[in-house]
């Protein structure tokens, strides 16, 4: 399946869950190492197919083959800053959901209060707000340097961005860090006090379940293809 097949998945498979905010956010994935492939700026995730994906090199050159000219600029600087300073990720997620949002406005971040959450013990960075992105030297740099060499980091008052070497690993993190930050939000609406495992058990869990299956998120991403299949054969 071409990258820009599975890209264009991604973005029906988030329209599904619901986890896409209008026209909002992006995801993207690397067409080439100075290349990547992201939605055009003002259409629903639903409306993302493979003809209509714009292919931009990191300084934001639209490439002769694209259909589609017009691109996020904040999408631009978010996605180029990140693929310039990490050559071990090929797909970036942006996206800001309710859940995701409440739990980056808490000071203490991403608890370890399900196993959802353990995916990301003590693999979590965190970038405080700087209203919106526009400057690529000090606002698109800030991103790239506060992500370090993690995969998932928290947008102060604004959302998450996920990253992995395929746009399933990139999904992956994404559904569970939602799911994680749903269970938080109810946990922290409760009177009752939370149980949280101690350290050793957070470490082994977590790496427990990074290495539970060596393509991470294709399996989950298999399930989703054979479910908008049938969605489309009805």
């Amino acid at each position: 399946m071409s990258v820009k097949k599975e890209l264009s998945i991604a973005h029906q498979i988030i329209s599904i869950l619901g986890m896409d905010d209008l026209t909002y956010t992006h995801v993207s994935c690397r067409s080439d190492f100075d290349h990547f492939f992201i939605s055009p700026f003002g259409l629903l995730y639903e409306e993302v197919n493979e003809e209509n994906l714009v292919n931009l090199s990191l300084d934001g050159e639209v490439s002769e083959d694209s259909d589609y000219k017009i691109f996020s600029p904040t999408g631009l600087l978010v996605h180029s800053a990140i693929y310039k300073t990490r050559s071990d990720i090929n797909s970036v997620i942006h996206l800001h959901t309710n859940a995701t949002i409440a739990v980056s406005v808490m000071k203490s971040g991403l608890l370890p209060l399900s196993q959802h959450a353990l995916h990301f013990y003590d693999k979590v960075s965190y970038h405080d707000y700087d209203s919106m992105l526009l400057d690529e030297k000090t606002q698109a740099k800030k991103i790239a340097d506060d992500l370090g060499k993690n995969n998932v980091m928290f947008l102060r008052n604004h959302g998450f961005i996920t990253c992995g070497k395929t746009v399933q690993e990139a999904l992956f993190y994404a559904y569970h860090l939602e799911r994680a930050s749903v269970i938080q939000t109810m946990v922290l609406q409760s009177v009752e006090d939370y149980i949280l495992p101690n350290e050793t058990i957070c470490k082994k869990a977590c790496d427990d379940l990074l290495s539970f299956e060596s393509d991470l998120g294709r399996r989950d991403w298999d399930a989703w293809v054979r479910k908008i299949n049938r969605m489309k054969n009805k």
